[in-house]
């Protein structure tokens, strides 16, 4: 008798790419992933990995086993979703985002997840986009909110938001109104010498503007607060700035139901938070 959870081991040392990595996805040790493979390959008295390789590789045997595991894997979490009420689905999600979402609407989103699945976790983690792109791929994290899509095999991107950005500044910076130039921002006589400062925090980045250290691209949405106060005001540059364009983005796998239900929650909260074509793209 081949058990599930041998067939699941098998499906992410091919997945991944490695017995440490699989041991790792699956909370396990590495001779015990070895030992359900050993196991498996017994039962079908064939190699279905090899290893001599650094990556390990599946066999012709292998490959074809895949398919039958990730059918069967999927069917599992068919059958939990199909007869699970939502109240009851349990589990923990490893959601990245960035910071912008932090600032807008984060916080709605957690307290909509749990009033309708309060059995499901979240462990949050905030980066830049590249970073949970990264990280997403690598199967560290389980539902990415990014500036996408993500184009990669098995990423299903789902449309959140779009954020305007404008040139944003201290009301004390002695910029005068009316429409501007690039050249009106950075090479004014009056102002300082232009200096640029890198910066992956938004909220440092917003607290430098607010100290009139200099001028800075924000989305307004973040700093609504800030303009409605006239502590930050908007300036009318004729150079345009492209908009911030977020996906929810997690891998389309057999188990990763609970991701896909956080994503779509996360659609929704940002449909009612802002604008968002509720389309999804699948690569």
């Amino acid at each position: 008798m081949i058990e599930l959870r041998t067939l699941e081991t098998f499906y992410w040392v091919a997945h991944l790419g490695g017995f440490r990595r699989a041991a790792e996805k699956l909370n396990t040790t590495q001779p015990a992933v070895s030992a359900r493979i050993a196991q498996l390959e017994q039962a079908f008295n064939t190699r279905l990995i090899d290893r001599d390789k650094r990556r390990s590789a599946l066999t012709p045997k292998g490959v074809e086993l895949f398919a039958y595991a990730e059918r069967m894997l999927a069917l599992r979490t068919e059958m939990i979703m199909a007869v699970t009420s939502a109240g009851t689905l349990r589990g923990t999600v490893r959601l990245g985002l960035s910071e912008t979402i932090v600032h807008t609407w984060l916080a709605r989103l957690v307290k909509r997840l749990h009033e309708l699945y309060p059995a499901i976790t979240l462990e949050i983690a905030v980066d830049v986009s590249s970073n949970l792109r990264d990280a997403l791929l690598a199967g560290e994290l389980d539902v990415a909110l990014l500036l996408g899509p993500v184009s990669a095999a098995k990423i299903k991107n789902l449309a959140l938001c779009s954020y305007p950005m404008a040139w944003i500044a201290s009301p004390d910076l002695p910029i005068a109104p009316g429409p501007l130039s690039l050249t009106d921002l950075f090479a004014r006589v009056e102002l300082p010498r232009p200096r640029f400062f890198a910066n992956s925090s938004l909220a440092s980045i917003v607290r430098m503007t607010l100290d009139g250290i200099g001028i800075s691209a924000i989305p307004p949405a973040v700093i609504a607060e800030q303009l409605a106060a006239g502590r930050l005001r908007i300036l009318d540059c004729a150079t345009g700035l492209a908009p911030l364009v977020f996906t929810a983005s997690y891998l389309d796998q057999p188990d990763n139901a609970l991701a896909a239900i956080v994503a779509l929650l996360a659609q929704a909260v940002a449909t009612d938070a802002g604008a968002t074509d509720g389309t999804d793209q699948k690569s």
